[in-house]
This record gives structure tokens, sequence and C-alpha cells, in this order.
């Protein structure tokens, strides 16, 4: 169990060293040009993006809940547990726009169509925006490894 909790642990590190500099690639792109070759990268960015928020969500709940780390009692008898789970959530309602945006650009794009960019900026903002909540879990869940945000004390 210490090897899967441990090897569990490090994917999820691993998609935060993905996640991070994607989303920030993502919303540089959606600043720029935006022609064909720059939506080709924004794509990748959104992809690797999406591949890590998926495996944080998947490793976070192991790790919480699937008896690898402290237990579930632990987390959430914390404070700080639910707030990063309400920032997760935050990142995830933020994310549906320019979910839904890019994969109609996607399709346009696959059929020879001129996808409707004029929203680019909108999605360039949110993207800094979850960037900038994905910082804000990072020290979340520090001071609540270290035991801080325990409820009842």
């Amino acid at each position: 169990m210490r090897v899967l909790g441990a090897v569990v642990a490090a994917l999820h590190y691993l998609a935060l060293g993905a996640g991070l500099p994607a989303i920030w690639h993502r919303a540089r792109l959606l600043g720029g040009s935006l022609d064909r070759e720059c939506l080709r990268r924004v794509f990748l960015s959104d992809t690797v993006w999406g591949i890590a928020a998926v495996s944080w969500l998947v490793t976070g709940a192991m790790r919480a809940f699937g008896g690898l780390e402290k237990g579930a009692g632990f987390y959430l008898g914390s404070w700080l547990f639910h707030l990063k789970l309400g920032l997760v959530a935050l990142i995830l309602a933020l994310e549906i726009v320019p979910m839904a945006a890019l994969i109609r650009w996607r399709i346009a794009l696959s059929h020879g169509q001129n996808p409707d960019l004029r929203k680019a900026p909108l999605y360039r903002s949110l993207s800094f925006v979850q960037f900038a909540i994905v910082i804000a879990i990072v020290f979340v869940a520090a001071f609540m490894a270290r035991g801080f945000g325990r409820m009842g004390r």
C-alpha cells in the first residue's frame, strides 16, 4: 500500500507539473493571432490541461479516500480541505465555457470552417484566473498537509 500511495502521490504532483504550464500557455496563446498554427498549439495546451485536471481529480480522490494517505477523517476534518474542494469546483465551473468553445473551434476547423474567435479574450482571462486558483490550491494543500485547518481544535 505504501508503494501505491507513493506512486499515486507522484502522479498527483506530475499532473501539477503538466497542468500549470499548460493553462498558462493556453491563456498566453489565446491572446495571439489565432491562426491555424496558433490554434493547434492552443488545442495541444488545452488537451494537456484537460489530462492534468482529470489526473488531479482521480489521484486526489484516491489519496483522500482510497486509504493511501492520512485517511478520509484527516481530510474531511479540515476546513482547508473543504476550501480546496471549493476551489477545484470553481476551476471546473470556470472551465465549462472555454471547454465548450474550444470543442466548437476544433469541430469548425475539422470541417474546413473558420471558428468564431470573438470570445477568445474572455477564455484567455478565465484561463489566467484558473492558473491563479491552481496556485492558491497548492498553498492550501501545503498548509493542510502540515495540520493547519483542523476543525474542532
